[in-house]
């Protein structure tokens, strides 16, 4: 007995393209480090950064615990975490944006 050709369904010629994710850089308020380290800090590695944004996640830190100092591709992200953390910055866990 024979069998029908097996007939394969089309493929789709569009490809989904998903984005990397970005990741938060989140500095932690902490008891030792003052007002100034926090914001020269922000400045120095944060790219862009000038001295009223520093100063106001800096007032931020201090009034909520925390602030979301930068946003963008998980390399990067990883660096600015790093450099903080070694200037001596409290910092959270990289998370997901």
């Amino acid at each position: 007995m024979a069998s029908a050709p097996t007939i394969a369904p089309e493929r789709s010629a569009t490809v989904a393209r998903k984005p990397y994710p970005n990741y938060k850089v989140i500095v932690l308020n902490d008891d030792f480090n003052t007002f100034e380290h926090v914001a020269k800090c922000l400045m120095k590695y944060i790219p862009d950064m000038t001295s009223d944004r520093a100063w106001e996640l800096t007032n931020q830190i201090h009034h909520e615990g925390q602030a979301i100092v930068w946003i963008g591709p998980m390399e990067q992200a990883e660096l600015y975490h790093q450099q903080l953390g070694r200037a001596g910055l409290t910092m959270a866990p990289l998370e997901a944006a």
